[in-house]
């Protein structure tokens, strides 16, 4: 019988290969994707990204979403706080494990196995200490495609974003850049691969620049999807 756990999921491309990873040993159920959504944006909070594509993100992907709802510039407490009420819930239907996307980052990793312990929930890591360049290539090279939402600006310039993931992509990283982005250089959306039952259209709009650091690009969904029907949106 395979184990019910919960993804915590950003929608980027290193949520979306631990799910692929999940799926693949066969030994879980994943009961819901968990995302932290700033309330104030109405966006995947780090990622930026609208929760209108999350939705459709979900949908595609054929799994429950559970938004945690977070005030912006919201303290450490407070979130915690908000996230435990969820874990509770969960852990009451029986659920006992969350799975993390991350990937070397020792004191995170830490963190998020500290807070779950005090609530007798697992953590596990289904890409933990896996060769970040093996796993920008896996991505890729499955078929999964994904946009870069969000560039650190202290790293990369504003040319970074709003660009696919994609080899030339990452052949044009600095020296120095971890190729998944992983201490924080950038961050992403997917939107098509083996996983996905259908391709989320999307444009890219405008690019913005915040806390005289980060680069942000707008994606806008050009498909809403009601049941069954299709519907362009204009």
């Amino acid at each position: 019988m395979k184990e019910r756990i919960i993804l915590c999921f950003s929608g980027g491309k290193d949520s979306v290969l631990a799910l692929y990873e999940l799926l693949k040993q066969g030994n879980y159920e994943v009961a819901a994707l968990l995302t932290t959504i700033t309330q104030d944006y109405d966006r995947i909070s780090m990622h930026d990204v609208r929760t209108d594509l999350l939705e459709l993100q979900a949908q595609a992907l054929g799994l429950p979403l559970e938004k945690v709802i977070i005030p912006a510039n919201s303290s450490e407490q407070e979130y915690e706080a908000r996230m435990r009420q969820v874990m509770e819930r969960y852990l009451a239907s029986g659920i006992h494990t969350v799975a993390f996307g991350d990937i070397f980052l020792e004191d995170l990793r830490r963190y998020r196995e500290e807070n779950l312990s005090k609530m007798d929930i697992k953590a596990i890591f289904p890409l933990w200490k896996n060769d970040t360049a093996k796993l920008a290539e896996r991505f890729i090279t499955l078929g999964f495609e994904a946009v870069v939402t969000c560039v650190d600006g202290k790293i990369l310039d504003e040319r970074f974003v709003g660009r696919a993931f994609n080899h030339e992509f990452i052949s044009q990283l600095p020296h120095g850049t971890d190729p998944c982005g992983e201490n924080g250089e950038f961050h992403s959306f997917v939107y098509n691969g083996p996983l996905f039952s259908r391709r989320i259209s999307h444009r890219v709009g405008d690019v913005v620049l915040r806390e005289k650091r980060f680069y942000y690009c707008d994606l806008i969904p050009v498909e809403n999807y009601s049941g069954s029907t299709k519907q362009k949106v204009s």
